[in-house]
This record gives C-alpha cells, structure tokens and sequence, in this order.
C-alpha cells in the first residue's frame, strides 16, 4: 500500500474494521520509505524496531475508533527531541546524540497514538531554503529529482507527497514549513508563534521558530494541529489561549469573507505562473463568495535584510552550547582547552551554520548592535503593524508562498540568492502569525503554493478557506510519479 492517493479518515476506516493492523501499515510505511530513500533521501533514521513494537503495542490495546490518528504511520523532523532516537539537527555536531526525553510536540503525537517511523532528513540546524546543507546528503523532490524538495523541512515534505507517511512533523524559523509544502505540492501549516510549544525542538532562532504539520489534505492537516497545540508549561513563550476543534466548522465555506490580496507579492521577482495561479485563486475565492481586494504591506520588503540580522543573532547565541565538551561532536585532533573549543566547532558545523553565527556575532558585537540588530527590530515592529493595519479590515491574507516553483538541485549557489528564497514567507514569522501553504497549480510538472496568513491565533479561519479552495479544486488529487519528467 502507497499513501499517495490514501488520508487519514479512510485508513482510519480500515484499521477500525479491521481491514489492516497497525503493524501492517506501519510495515507497509517503512518499505514505502526505503524503497524510496535511494532516490529521495527523505530521511536520516527509519526507526523500524521502535515503530514496529509500538503498532504492535496499539493492535493489542486496539484502535480507538473515536482518535482518528491512532494507529497512523507519521515522521518527525530531526530537529525534534526523540528519546533513544538520533536527533541530529541535520549536522554532523550531533550525529552521536540520543536524547534522553522526547520533546512535548514529539510526545503529544505519541499521546494520539501515533506511530513515527522515523527522523526526516533537513538543513543543518535547519539553516538552509533547499535542504541540501545536510551532513548526511541533500533530499530529492519526488515530483522531479532533479530539483530541491525545499527547507529546512524538505525531508518532513518529501516524505509526505512521496507517499511514505500521512503526516509529518516541521518546524518553520523563516518559511521551513511553507515552502517546502509548496515545492512538494502539499499543504503545510505555520501556526500562531506560541501555538505550539517549542519545548524539545533544537532551537535555530527563538523568536521565530515554530512547529507545525506537514500533510497532503487540508483536513488531516487541521486533525494534526488539534493534537499538537496547547500551553506547555515547560515552554514559558507557549500560549495558554484555548484550542479549538479546528474541524469541527472546517466545511462552512468563505461566503462573506473579506480577503487581501498585497500588492508587494505579486510583483518583480514572482514567476508569471506563479501570479497568474494566485490570481486565478483569488478568482476562485470570488466564485465562492468571498471579497478580494487589493491591500499593502509596504515593508515586507524589508523582511529578508532584518530577518538575517535578527535570526542569526539568536542562532549565534542558541548554538554557543554546541563545544565539544558537554555533548555532540569532539574533535580528536585538540590537544588543549582552546583547541578542542575551535576545532571541534569548526569540524562539526558546515559552511551555512559558520556564516550565520558569524553573522550574528557580528551584528551583536559592541559598536554593530545600535547600527544593525536595533534597527532590525525596528523594522520588525514595522512589518507587524502594517499586517494590523490589514487585518482590521480582511480576515485573511492570500499570497504565493514562493516567487518560483521548485529550482533546481545545486542551481542556486549564492547564498543571498538562496535568502530571497523566504521573501514571502518571512514576513509571517516576523509578525508572529499563522501561515499556511496549499497547492493552486502547476507549473512544468512543478506544484505552485498559494499562502494563506491568518489573524494571531485564528487558525481555524484559515482552514475553513483553505478546504472551500481545496474542495473546489484538483491540485491536491494530483500526485508524483517519483522523479516526475526529467
């Protein structure tokens, strides 16, 4: 069995009736996964021990007919705290690392009776628009691969739309989530910053950070969600604001809706089919009874130049932990106390990470940090109050998720080229909001991504114009026939 053309109700369906175990899906999930990883590399670990004995596990207890996500194969970003599982971030600094605890969003998946069958393949500490700065080999999209599958949550993506689990676990710092949902033509979910806590996630940039679902339907997106969120008492920056059921009024449509359209998102540097398919859903949205109107958010784009101010400041400070001395990689070539600080750093981390904590550094240095990070944060207040100024008048926000579809493996070497990658996604973890990513078209066999942004904790308004557009559409039915046309 594939999970391709599969979602979680209808699985759900035949492990109630007994049509499948547990065990048999979760097998048939781990040879999906290794008959794919030659050409994919979506992940770093299959745990296919742990996920056998915990199916195993569930069919003796049996299935709860009433948690649709029990017994459902799943897999989980490497930078996610798995007890006895390799977490590595990506990065050979943790490549020995198994933790001792699971991080909460790991454990609430766990709660709901989940079953991951491993770790997903990302960029380095999830520094990277393409996930190909990981030490253990770049990952593949299914749809073509010869092209990126997307960061830093590529892998979380690639083993969605190849059709190895229903669900996967990311994380999103500047876009981690959306754009790889939009490269891999699947949907993906940035919840409200402080929706869901950050308590075992290895931390790239505090401030931004957010764990959400990676799915192939909007539905099964909303039913992930549910299980994830709440208030973590271990994470202090965890919302105690109340969770909705956010299927529960998931069907009743946009009539009446008053959506935005920015101005700024739409021009230089965004592809022709990529504004030709948000126009065209902005259309759809029209047919379907919602208003979309012209709005602006003029310092978008500014996003970019702060947020490589900002989040690598938080990245140098987050990763000073990482010496060679309390846990991680140890160079064996130092043979003093500096040396095995500098050398263990410089042979554990790769190219990307070293830019940005330099970066950082230098931006938090004494005579930089009025002239840089200051005004960064300045303009990032200035970011979160034009998206305020909107949403007194708009429910929703829609824009594309990325200028172009998916490029090329290798294609973009830059590394300011790679940046502009998260231009429009940027914006959304500066002000804090929620923001999502579902197919609206194609381009040359590529999925184009349209990104809907969400008022502070309305998620649930999100997925009700998420699902009218998916329900009067086609793009999510369509799959990759893996490696696509080359």
């Amino acid at each position: 069995m594939n999970f391709l053309n599969k979602d979680i109700i209808s699985i759900h369906q035949s492990l109630v009736n007994g049509d499948i175990t547990a065990e048999q899906l979760t097998k048939e999930a781990i040879k999906n996964a290794k008959n794919n990883e030659k050409d994919i590399n979506a992940f770093i670990t299959i745990d296919e021990e742990n996920a056998i004995k915990r199916a195993q596990e569930i069919d003796k207890r049996g299935i709860n007919p009433d948690n649709l996500l029990s017994g459902i194969p799943v897999a989980m970003k490497d930078n996610m705290l798995t007890k006895g599982v390799l977490t590595s971030a990506g990065s050979k600094m943790l490549s020995n690392f198994k933790p001792i605890i699971s991080g909460t969003a790991v454990n609430k998946m766990l709660d709901a009776d989940t079953i991951s069958i491993g770790k997903t393949n990302m960029d380095e500490f999830a520094m990277g628009s393409s996930t190909e700065t990981s030490y253990y080999g770049r990952t593949h999209n299914p749809w073509n691969l010869d092209k990126v599958p997307g960061g830093s949550s590529g892998g979380s993506a690639a083993s969605v739309a190849s059709g190895d689990v229903l669900a996967a676990l990311g994380s999103d710092t500047g876009g981690s989530i959306r754009q790889p949902a939009a490269f891999n033509g699947i949907v993906g979910m940035k919840p409200t910053y402080g929706r869901v806590s950050r308590w075992g996630l290895i931390a790239f940039a505090s401030s931004f950070d957010q764990i959400g679902p990676l799915t192939k339907n909007v539905y099964d997106n909303a039913l992930v969600l549910n299980h994830i969120a709440g208030h973590d008492e271990h994470d202090l920056t965890s919302s105690d604001k109340e969770v909705p059921d956010f299927t529960s009024k998931i069907d009743s449509g946009v009539k009446g809706m008053k959506i935005g359209l920015p101005k700024e998102y739409l021009g230089e540097g965004v592809s022709d089919d990529v504004r030709e398919a948000i126009k065209s859903a902005a259309d759809k949205y029209r047919e379907m009874g919602a208003d979309v109107e012209e709005v602006s958010l003029p310092h978008s784009k500014y996003g970019v130049a702060a947020y490589y101010i900002i989040a690598p400041s938080e990245a140098s400070s987050n990763l000073q932990r990482f010496d060679g001395i309390r846990y991680g990689y140890r160079s064996e070539s130092a043979k003093n106390l500096d040396q095995l600080y500098v050398k263990s750093r410089s042979e554990g981390f790769g190219d990307e990470v070293k830019r940005r904590i330099m970066l950082g550094t230098y931006s938090l240095s004494a005579g930089f940090f009025d002239a840089y990070f200051k005004k960064a944060a300045e303009v990032r207040t200035l970011i979160n109050k034009d998206f305020q100024n909107v949403f007194q008048n708009y429910d929703l926000i829609l824009t594309p998720t990325t200028p172009t579809p998916a490029f090329g493996l290798d294609e973009e070497k830059d590394p300011l080229t790679m940046y502009m990658n998260d231009i429009l996604t940027i914006p959304v973890n500066m002000a804090g909001l929620p923001g999502m990513s579902l197919p609206a078209g194609f381009s040359n066999g590529l999925p184009i991504g349209m990104q809907l942004i969400g008022k502070p904790f309305d998620e649930t308004t999100m997925y009700k114009a998420a699902y009218a557009f998916e329900q009067n559409t086609d793009f999510h039915k369509q799959t990759p026939k893996i490696g696509g046309d080359k």
